[in-house]
């Protein structure tokens, strides 16, 4: 459902040729933390749960309240947390337990908590981000950047470049403040060469994921293809096609 989803509204998944994921050893958990740029992100780690790294089981915090919409989004790994309340957040942490202790899942979450805009910086870091090294010392942190820009197509970009991955017992090395700036830095530094690739327009660039459709689409682009068909040349939806 998803894949389909995103063929439809989505040009392509692209991930830079630097940005593909390190999951690491089966034996450590995972932790992947993104910004949090669009209400496309969900739909984002779906899929790159899936296509990018699909030997690991997901499992997603969302707010509760958006979950209550999204109901069925419960069987595929999704959990609901409350936000702005300590008892959310000691809730968030015993559900993030139970999910690190198996080695063969992975959680995925927006780091900042809310809706941040990629340009915006310093890039939040939320609290619970920064506890989940104490109940899941054996983990690997792994940042995502989420891009979603509009090139030559009448369709966005989704851009994804996953970072280089830090080992929880470094990060246990550090205190909670010092801690909290080592992953906002890991995170922000691939934000920002996802944004020069993003920057650069060059699809040479990146590797495709999950190709959309292209064009203008419907009777025009019907007319476009008979009309090549008849003359003999080849037909090419793109805007940007030489």
């Amino acid at each position: 459902m998803f894949s389909r989803f995103l063929r439809r509204h989505v040009r392509a998944l692209r991930l830079p040729r630097w940005g593909l994921p390190d999951p690491g050893p089966p034996d450590a958990p995972l932790v992947v933390f993104a910004n949090h740029p669009s209400w496309w992100d969900g739909v984002a780690f779906m899929m790159l749960a899936a296509r990018a790294l699909p030997e690991r089981r997901m499992f997603i915090p969302m707010e509760a309240a958006a979950l209550r919409r999204y109901s069925f989004m419960r069987r595929i790994g999704v959990f609901g947390i409350e936000t702005g309340s300590s008892r959310g957040a000691v809730a968030f942490l015993r559900v993030a337990g139970r999910v690190l202790a198996d080695p063969a899942h992975a959680l995925w979450m927006n780091a900042p908590g809310r809706f941040q805009d990629v340009r915006e910086r310093p890039v939040g870091i939320t609290p619970g981000l920064v506890r989940l090294a104490e109940i899941a010392p054996n983990a690997r942190f792994l940042p995502l950047a989420l891009e979603y820009p509009f090139w030559s197509e009448r369709k966005p970009e989704m851009l994804a470049g996953f970072g280089t991955p830090i080992l929880a017992a470094d990060l246990l090395a550090l205190g909670r403040e010092a801690r909290a700036e080592r992953l906002r830095d890991a995170l922000t530094v691939t934000m920002d060469r996802l944004a020069a690739d993003a920057l650069s327009r060059d699809t040479e660039r990146f590797t495709v994921l999950v190709q959309g459709r292209e064009g203008m689409g419907g009777i025009y682009d019907l007319w476009r293809h008979l009309r090549a068909t008849v003359t003999g040349r080849s037909f090419d939806a793109r805007h940007d096609a030489p």
